[in-house]
């Protein structure tokens, strides 16, 4: 018996970034940290975009590859704790909507951060180092796989 819960989901995480509004507010928080580095003075414009997206990258690669488990106590016996946010989403579903706007996102960002530093060989190593550290544990070949052990428990 679950007391104080009030959803239907045996795990929330599964469904959180499917929800109403998560999408809007994620863009809209990635336009604001934008606003916010370009508002900081002798800050350029590509620098204002190379930060924008390895700070995104960073945090989205905290949230979603690095962090296991739930915030939630869920009644699934502890099957979730030994999962990142991604293996979770979508009960770990390859391909549904939520996980392909997750990973166009990023790729989306690193255009722009490309283009606007004029594809300068610096921004653009950092840009790309930086892409690749979300989009390569977003492959399918690489769910619930632990290179090296690391964040195996």
């Amino acid at each position: 018996m679950n007391v104080g819960v009030a959803h239907s989901e045996v795990n929330p995480n599964t469904r959180v970034m499917s929800s109403r509004g998560v999408w809007l507010s994620y863009a809209l928080g990635v336009g604001l940290l934008h606003v916010v580095l370009l508002s900081v003075p002798f800050v350029s414009v590509p620098v204002a975009w190379t930060l924008t997206n390895v700070i995104h990258n960073l945090g989205m690669y905290v949230f979603l590859h690095a962090v296991k488990g739930t915030p939630f106590e869920t009644p699934d016996q502890g099957k979730a704790r030994l999962l990142t946010h991604w293996e979770q989403l979508d009960y770990g579903v390859q391909f549904t909507s939520s996980r392909k706007f997750f990973t166009i996102s990023p790729i989306i960002l690193y255009f722009l951060a490309s283009f606007y530093t004029k594809y300068d060989p610096t921004h653009f190593i950092l840009n790309t180092t930086s892409l690749l550290t979300v989009l390569i544990p977003k492959l399918p070949q690489l769910h619930g796989v632990r290179i090296f052990g690391i964040n195996k428990y």
